[in-house]
């Protein structure tokens, strides 16, 4: 890929104006997430809702994308196409979702229970989320890309996870996907250096057994090899002053679930 685009103060605000329209879009739809919704319902109102903040979907029509949504429930990792399958209780779905304004993309996850869950599923949810803020804790300037791929790594991997290999996070910008790849597993010191102004979408993808995937007729959907759940986070930061700030929130999500507020 080619050179990070480095971003200035205002670019960074732009994105930031993105990235929480994309929160409020999460947090709107968190208390529907419920045992009868069809992804294909929560599709619609989130088209709705991001044109209303003045925004565009980020990911319809991007790549022939045919929804606002991606909706991964259990063993569908990312890239889910919302369907009219309702959800059941003890589902887990990762809902991911942009949003475009202002020439600049906001792009960020959260992976919701369905009513009571496993205790498995539970700790895979968590463990992931945790990783998600340990990549970002290693995103200073000075350190590499590998060492946030690491952090990832080495934390979920203590709990025989999978740390899928094939899909990473990315630049983020006036193009959804930019310079540079940002892989959730990695040796620490490899890679390109983080940069003041980089803007980075950080999104673990983490499996319940295996870390092999594979893609579903669709075109799209990506489910574990072994059928196990899949948990996917991922926020939008930018690295100010030599520090990862978060530019999106699951304030919105977190709030509306009644559940501690993390960041």
């Amino acid at each position: 890929m080619s050179k990070p685009v480095l971003k200035t103060r205002e670019q960074i605000e732009l994105i930031r104006e993105s990235a929480l329209i994309v929160s409020k879009t999460l947090g709107m739809l968190a208390p529907l997430i419920k045992e009868g919704v069809t992804p294909k319902e929560l599709d619609k109102l989130a088209e709705e809702f991001i044109r209303d903040q003045g925004a565009e979907p980020g990911f319809l029509g991007l790549y022939g994308c045919p929804s606002t949504l991606l909706t991964s429930v259990n063993e569908a990792v990312v890239h889910g196409l919302p369907t009219d399958i309702p959800l059941k209780n003890g589902d887990i779905v990762s809902v991911d979702c942009g949003s475009l304004k202002n020439g600049f993309y906001g792009d960020h996850a959260y992976t919701f229970a369905v009513g009571e869950i496993s205790e498995d599923a539970r700790l895979l949810l968590e463990r992931t989320k945790k990783s998600l803020y340990l990549g970002i804790e290693a995103a200073v300037y000075g350190n590499r890309i590998g060492d946030i791929g690491f952090a990832i790594q080495n934390y979920t991997e203590s709990f025989n996870y999978g740390v899928v290999r094939e899909l990473v996070g990315h630049g983020l910008g006036a193009k959804m996907h930019e310079a540079p790849e940002v892989p959730n597993y990695g040796k620490r010191g490899r890679g390109k250096k983080i940069e003041e102004g980089m803007t980075l979408a950080i999104e673990p993808m983490i499996n319940m057994g295996t870390r092999r995937i594979k893609q579903l007729k669709d075109g799209w959907t990506i489910v574990t090899a072994d059928g196990k759940p899949s948990a996917h986070f991922e926020h939008d930061i930018a690295i100010i002053d030599g520090k990862p700030e978060i530019l999106s929130t699951f304030k919105y999500v977190e709030e509306a679930l009644g559940i501690p507020v993390t960041a």
